[in-house]
């Protein structure tokens, strides 16, 4: 069946302000651009395959990139564990705080398929400029022996060459702030559907099992292409993500025919700065109740009043005076003045849920502590079963495993049992379902402080506290259940993010709702290299050895475990004020359910009909 054009109309419903409510006007004007209706022919799951590729081989390049990454800076470009550690900590902060502004240019300008389009292919170059560093000897500065750690006669990189290292990783963070907003949301877009009673169950099935792809194809990356950097070199280590990543470039744009492309809320990011200065503006006002008639909204929105909480915005939508705030048309002489109930409520949303936001930082920095447990493998004997040797940069692996199984259990079978004990169809809540990951990191923490402690303490006791490169007798597989822990720690806390992230917003504002999981990530990585840089800074004076020294048997990288799993405490805490305080997130929604509409703009209504009633 072709699509159908529909043609929407803005109303305004107004009076003169309480206690005079007695006049009212109702105005319709066609909207100047009207939308096309998605039809079944597109979107569902016949493009998934095209979707779900993008993302898989965008994680396995960039994840395989970073695996082993510390390696390459410390081995090729003569960096110190710290100074290694820090570069990556600052990388994975840019590269998570960019979905931020990917978002919002998604949601507002250019929408989700053109971001991920351009995004896709500014990642491909940046993986092709990080290839240049490895096959160009030029752009690294010469090999340096080290032994025994020794960096002393080392030559340092060359502002050139960390330019062109730089910039290959600014332009994966680029890429990466397009991709991760917008493709959990785009494949969203593709299968929601609010008129099926089943649509919440679906949703948080897809979320699930598409968290669990991208830990799939973290899997694989931490294997497959950590074994290939360790047994080829960098050259051919670098060279097949970018291999992988133009697959993902051509299949993605393969599948374009088929998408759903949801059109751009235009007014999204000037809409909150038009609510704060409305709000300013009309601070002298005093709150009227909720079932006044001097609410200004659109018609046919649900929106018509808003909500108690954060009441002092509401200030923004209030009609004070029709003749002076209203045109001829009924719209808001004045948008800096004069906000939708609905703007209202979609900054409220963002406000609302930043200090819950705020709680999962902390454990950001838990999960992302990859640099340092590597470094630990190195040091440790590999030998997993029999003569099986796994790579140090690939004990990551385990933890992603957990994640995918326990994602798998909890979906398939713990939902049914629970939901029969919760009522609940998701079985256990957002918020649940984060605090128990928040718990659970902290254990993480502590157990990998428990077994560094013991590392340590072995190489000791073989008088190999001067030999950091030398392998201990003890076996790697001490690094499991910290790896296991921090995987499942995940499964529970970062899906229960998105999940709840995504059930705070309308759907226009899909990519922001998963800007803010990448942005709490982006946070905490800056906040793990602040705490590497003042534990490095603090802990080395008076010419003592640093807790995360170059040296790791000289250092005390178990009280900087220990450490983390303090602030994790601390932070479990604050994160059940936070819940308190937002109250409950099962509320019915107070969003428009709209249907998906396309990018396609039809031809302007033209002479529209201005109908007056009850004047």
């Amino acid at each position: 069946m072709p699509a159908l054009a529909l043609r929407t109309f803005q109303s305004v419903r107004w009076s003169t302000c309480p206690p005079n409510n007695v006049e009212r006007m109702e105005i319709a004007v066609d909207e100047k651009q009207t939308t096309q209706e998605v039809t079944s022919k597109k979107g569902g799951l016949r493009t998934m395959p095209f979707i779900m590729a993008n993302e898989t081989f965008e994680r396995v390049a960039g994840v395989g990139l970073q695996a082993n990454m510390i390696l390459y800076l410390r081995n090729e470009y003569n960096l110190s564990n710290a100074s290694g550690a820090y570069i990556l900590a600052l990388w994975a902060s840019i590269s998570n705080f960019m979905p931020l502004p990917g978002a919002f240019l998604s949601d507002s300008y250019f929408g989700r398929y053109r971001v991920i389009a351009f995004s896709t292919v500014t990642t491909l170059l940046g993986m092709i400029l990080l290839w240049f560093t490895a096959l160009i000897p030029n752009a690294r500065p010469p090999h340096c022996a080290q032994i025994n750690g020794n960096m002393d006669d080392c030559v340092s990189p060359k502002p050139g060459q960390f330019f062109l290292l730089f910039s290959s990783f600014l332009l994966m963070a680029i890429g990466a702030g397009g991709i991760r907003p917008c493709s959990l949301a785009f494949g969203a877009d593709q299968i929601d559907n609010p008129t099926n009673p089943k649509n919440k169950r679906t949703l948080q099935t897809f979320f699930n099992w598409y968290y669990a792809s991208v830990g799939i194809s973290i899997m694989i990356a931490v294997l497959a292409i950590v074994a290939i950097q360790d047994a080829a070199g960098w050259v051919v280590g670098f060279g097949v993500p970018v291999v992988l990543m133009l697959s993902s470039t051509i299949f993605f744009f393969l599948g374009s025919p088929q998408y759903i492309k949801v059109k751009s809320n235009k007014s999204l990011v000037s809409g909150f700065a038009r609510v704060i200065v409305a709000t300013w503006k009309n601070k002298n006002l005093a709150l009227l109740p909720m079932d006044s008639a001097a609410w200004y909204y659109l018609k046919g929105s649900k929106l018509v009043a808003p909500t108690e909480k954060l009441r002092f915005l509401n200030k923004a939508c209030v009609i004070r005076n029709p003749e002076k705030d209203l045109d001829y048309d009924g719209l808001a002489v004045d948008p800096w003045t004069l906000c939708t109930v609905r703007q209202v409520e979609e900054l409220k949303a963002v406000i609302k849920v930043l200090p819950i936001w705020s709680s999962g930082i902390m454990i950001a920095v838990t999960i992302n502590q990859f640099a340092f447990p590597l470094l630990q493998a190195t040091t440790m004997d590999r030998h997993f079963i029999g003569s099986l040797k796994i790579p140090a940069g690939s004990y990551g692996v385990f933890g992603i495993l957990t994640l995918t199984i326990w994602v798998a259990i909890y979906d398939r079978i713990l939902v049914p049992y629970l939901a029969k004990f919760t009522n609940r169809p998701r079985g256990l809540s957002h918020k649940q379902r984060m605090g128990i990951g928040l718990v659970i990191s902290c254990i993480a923490t502590a157990t990998a402080g428990a077994v560094e402690n013991k590392r340590r303490a072995t190489a000791f006791r073989q008088g190999l506290e001067d030999h950091p490169r030398a392998v201990v007798d003890m076996s790697a597989n001490w690094l499991l259940p910290q790896h296991c822990l921090v995987g499942l720690g995940e499964a529970f806390s970062a899906i229960g993010q998105i999940e709840f992230f995504y059930s705070q917003f309308p759907k226009t504002m899909a990519s922001i709702a998963m800007s803010l999981f990448a942005l709490g990530f982006a946070v905490g990585n800056l906040v793990a290299s602040l705490i590497i840089g003042i534990v490095d800074d603090v802990t080395k004076k008076g010419g003592k050895d640093s807790w995360v020294s170059n040296n790791l048997n000289r250092g005390h990288y178990d009280y900087y475990y220990w450490l983390l799993s303090l602030l994790s405490v601390v932070n479990f805490f604050y994160y059940l004020l936070c819940s308190w305080a937002f109250g409950s997130c099962e509320d019915k929604k107070i969003w428009d359910d709209e249907e998906a509409t396309e990018e396609v703009e039809m031809h302007p209504a033209v002479g529209s009909p201005v109908r007056h009633v009850g004047l």
